[in-house]
C-alpha cells in the first residue's frame, strides 16, 4: 500500500497501523483467505449483472449498457464524523430551500449585493415561470445530493449541490444488500446504520409535500424518461422500493385540473410526481415544444396547486458551479450562522483577473463547465496533455462565463481489492437528504464513488469509476 502514501488514508496510520473505523474490520480481514475474498468479488459482479444494475453511456452507441464496477471493502465512517458531516448537509440544505424560494420571490439576496443580478437574470437555470409560485410546503429540492470530498483526519469539503435530480441512491441500497448476502458475519460483529428504509422514507417524505388539496392518502408516482435513460435501472427500482408506479409522459394526461395516469381501470389522479425528466423535457406547453418526454399542461397544473413536482422546477440553479462559489455567504445570509462544511476554493472565470489566474495555473487546477455533470466538459490540468491544455484555454477564453476552476484537491484513499491485495483509490461520497415539511432526514453514509484507476482522481462510472458499500457506524 506504498502507493500515493501523501494522500490521507481513511484506513492506514502510517506502515502498520489502522484508524479506529477499521480497527474491527481489519481483524476480519487479516483472517480471511484472499481465494475467498476474490471468488466473492465475481460473484458479487454476477448479482449485478443478473438484477440488470447498469447505466447507459451517452454517445458511446458501442457500449450503450455498462455494469458499475463493485468494490467488496467497504468505505468505513465514525459515528462522530457522521455527526458533524449530517448536521452541515442539513444546514445546506436549509440554506438552498431558503435561497431557491428568495429568487422567485423577493430577491432579498441580490438586493444586499450578496449573490450578483446577473448571476440569476442570465442563468439557464433560473426559470421566470416559477417567480411567485411557492410549492407546497415550501419544499423546492425534496431530494438532495451533496458531493464531499475528505482531504484530511478532520477535513470535508462540499465539491457540488446536486439540487435538481441526483441520482446514485440505487447503487448505495444494492450495494448494501449485496455485502449482506456475501458476508453477514460481518454485519453480527462491526454495528453498522441500516440505509434499508431509504424507500420507506422517501414515500414518507414525498407523500408528506402533497398539495394542501389532496384529501386521503397521497399517490405518489416517478416520472421516467424511458428505458434509453442512463439511470432508467434507479427509476424502476425505486418505484418497485417504493411500492409506487413508474410512468413516462405518454401515461399521464390532465383530467379535470390535475394530472391522472392511466391504468387498467381509467386515469387515476396523481398527488405526488417524483420526476427524473429535465426541465426543459417537462411540459412541451411552457419549456420545449419538441419534447416527447414530459406532461402538456403540467406546469399549469402546478400553477393552480394541483400537484407537487419533486424536485421543484428551477431548482438547478442552486447546483450551479457559480452560485456554488457563494454558498458560504449564502448560508450565513439565511440561517445567520457560519457554514459548517466548508467550499473548495473557486475561480470564477467571467470575471477578468480569474481568467487570467486560470490560465496562467491551467496545469494545477481543476475546470468544470457551471452547469456540467458526470465530468463531462471537464479538464483535469496535471493530467491533461499539451495539446489538451491548450485546447482548452482556447474554450475557457471563447466562453469564459461557461467555466469555473478549483485547485486540485489531495483527495484521500480508501482501499480497494486489486490482485495484488489491498491497494488505495481515491473516493468521494455522495449522502442523500429527504426534504419535507416534517424535517430532514439522511441517510446515513450514501454512495461512495471510487476511481479504480490508481492516481486517478475521476470517480464517476461515466469516465471508469466504481462504487462500495458505505458502514457509518453505530455510537
Amino acid at each position: 500500500m506504498d502507493l500515493e502514501r501523501r494522500h490521507f488514508d481513511e484506513m492506514l496510520l502510517g506502515s502498520d497501523g489502522v484508524r479506529a473505523p477499521y480497527a474491527e474490520y481489519q481483524k476480519w480481514f487479516a483472517n480471511e483467505d484472499p481465494t475467498r475474498l476474490s471468488k466473492k468479488s465475481k460473484e458479487a459482479e454476477a448479482f449485478f449483472r443478473r438484477t440488470g444494475i447498469t447505466f447507459n453511456v451517452y454517445g458511446q452507441a458501442e457500449a450503450q449498457e455498462r455494469l458499475i464496477p463493485f468494490d467488496l471493502i467497504p468505505r468505513i465512517i465514525a459515528n462522530r464524523e457522521w455527526t458533524k458531516l449530517s448536521k452541515g448537509i442539513k444546514q445546506r440544505v436549509v440554506a438552498i430551500n431558503a435561497f431557491l424560494h428568495d429568487i422567485y420571490h423577493r430577491q432579498e439576496i441580490l438586493r444586499a449585493g450578496i449573490v450578483p443580478t446577473e448571476l440569476i437574470s442570465r442563468n439557464e437555470a433560473f426559470l421566470p415561470q416559477m417567480i411567485g409560485l411557492t410549492p407546497p410546503g415550501k419544499v423546492y429540492t425534496h431530494i438532495v445530493g451533496t458531493d464531499l470530498v475528505r482531504t484530511g483526519e478532520d477535513d470535508f469539503y462540499v465539491l457540488e449541490d446536486n439540487a435538481r435530480t441526483p441520482s446514485g441512491v440505487s447503487y448505495m441500497l444494492e450495494n448494501r444488500e449485496t455485502m449482506l448476502q456475501m458476508f453477514p458475519e460481518l454485519f453480527s460483529q462491526i454495528k453498522v446504520q441500516r440505509v434499508s428504509d431509504y424507500p420507506k422514507n422517501l414515500r414518507r417524505s414525498l407523500a408528506a409535500c402533497a398539495p394542501q388539496g389532496c384529501s386521503g392518502k397521497p399517490t405518489v408516482a416517478i416520472l421516467t424518461p424511458g428505458i434509453h435513460n442512463s439511470a432508467y435501472f434507479e427509476h424502476s427500482f425505486l418505484a418497485d422500493q417504493m411500492g409506487v408506479e413508474l410512468v413516462e409522459g405518454h401515461d399521464l394526461m390532465v383530467v379535470d385540473g390535475h394530472i391522472a395516469m392511466r391504468t387498467t381501470r381509467g386515469y387515476k389522479n396523481i398527488d405526488v410526481l417524483y420526476r427524473r425528466v429535465d426541465d426543459d423535457y417537462l411540459d412541451p406547453l411552457n419549456f420545449n415544444p419538441d419534447s416527447m418526454l414530459g406532461v402538456p399542461g403540467i406546469m399549469d397544473v402546478y400553477r393552480a396547486g394541483n400537484i407537487t413536482i419533486a424536485n421543484a422546477p428551477g431548482t438547478g440553479i442552486a447546483d450551479d458551479k457559480a452560485i456554488y462559489s457563494y454558498m458560504p455567504d449564502i448560508i450565513e445570509f439565511y440561517t445567520g450562522e457560519k457554514a459548517i462544511l466548508k467550499n473548495v476554493e473557486t475561480w470564477r472565470c467571467s470575471e477578468p483577473d480569474s481568467l487570467a489566474y486560470v490560465l496562467e495555473h491551467l496545469e494545477e487546477l481543476v475546470v468544470k463547465e457551471v452547469h456540467g455533470s458526470g465530468a463531462y466538459g471537464m479538464l483535469v490540468g496535471p493530467a491533461a496533455s499539451k495539446k489538451e491544455l491548450s485546447s482548452f484555454a482556447a474554450k475557457l477564453r471563447k466562453n469564459p462565463g461557461n467555466y469555473i476552476a478549483q485547485p486540485t484537491l489531495s483527495l484521500s484513499t480508501v482501499p480497494i481489492f486489486a490482485k495484488k491485495g489491498l491497494a488505495p483509490r481515491h473516493v468521494d461520497l455522495r449522502p442523500f437528504a429527504l426534504v419535507s415539511p416534517e424535517g430532514i432526514d439522511i441517510a446515513p453514509g450514501g454512495l461512495t464513488r471510487v476511481a479504480l484507476k490508481a492516481g486517478s482522481l475521476v470517480v464517476n462510472s461515466s469516465q471508469g469509476g466504481g462504487t462500495k458499500d458505505t458502514w457509518v457506524l453505530e455510537d
